[in-house]
């Protein structure tokens, strides 16, 4: 099976890392056609674009024009050491063995408006783009059309590569749009995350986001091989509720 999440927006680029394996974005070569377009943007457009302050347009927009490759250990960070939002407070990959790690690599990857598709130890150099971006770049009108097929195939041959037929989506709504799910030939489950507030279960985006995360890590640290085996998820008070799933949205409860 392969499991599929979405970047963040704030990164870590000064934590020491536990690992010194890295790895190479597969779409360098796209990421590098994005970047030399977006460099054409002034600081109020980068803002304007994302609906970003004053600050953080400048920020980013200072990324995009030092962006470069060759990417190397001096220049870049691995991506699940990197991002550090919800998600990735519940992935801590920091805490991440050598075959924690081996088995990421291979089962674990993240979308992204920038980098297409990433293994967790895949380098990036920080940047803000979010998929559902509506920046008019030479591939159409937005990032979803620059990204075409590319990353559906991607996740094509992944499964192949497992022999497998499953993707476990802990992803957005907007990042796994670009997967083009209906293009793909694969067992879709979607975990759903719910806790008991004010006398119903209702999802609360920061424990679900953290959720994914958690999920992911538990696949990840018990080597988990059929998507069965995370009906045993249970991490932080998780559990499968069998009466709310419906289908390929298996639904996991706690009370607060």
């Amino acid at each position: 099976m392969l499991l599929l999440i979405s970047p963040a927006k704030n990164l870590d680029e000064t934590s020491e890392l536990p690992t010194v394996r890295a790895t190479q974005p597969g779409f360098l070569a796209h990421s590098e056609e994005l970047i030399d377009q977006l460099k054409t943007l002034a600081p109020h457009d980068v803002s304007a674009l994302m609906k970003l302050s004053d600050k953080l347009g400048t920020l980013n927009y200072e990324r995009f024009q030092t962006w470069s490759v060759p990417f190397s250990q001096e220049n870049a960070r691995p991506a699940a050491l990197t991002f550090n939002g919800d998600v990735y407070q519940g992935l801590d990959a920091a805490s991440f063995s050598k075959t924690d790690f081996t088995y990421a690599q291979k089962h674990l990857r993240i979308l992204s408006g920038l980098y297409g598709l990433l293994k967790p130890l895949d380098l990036i150099q920080p940047y803000r783009l979010e998929m559902g971006t509506k920046f008019e770049n030479a591939r159409g009108k937005n990032l979803y059309d620059f990204w075409g097929d590319a990353i559906n195939l991607s996740v094509t041959q992944e499964l192949k590569k497992l022999k497998s037929d499953t993707v476990i989506n802990l992803a957005s709504n907007e990042y796994f749009k670009a997967v083009r799910a209906k293009k793909l030939d694969a067992n879709i489950i979607e975990p759903a995350f719910k806790d008991y507030k004010n006398g119903e279960y209702k999802m609360i985006s920061f424990y679900a986001k953290k959720a994914r995360g958690l999920m992911s890590a538990y696949a990840i640290k018990n080597q988990l091989t059929t998507p069965e085996q995370l009906k045993a998820f249970d991490s932080e008070g998780y559990a499968f509720n069998e009466a709310m799933t419906e289908g390929n949205k298996w639904v996991f409860t706690r009370k607060l």
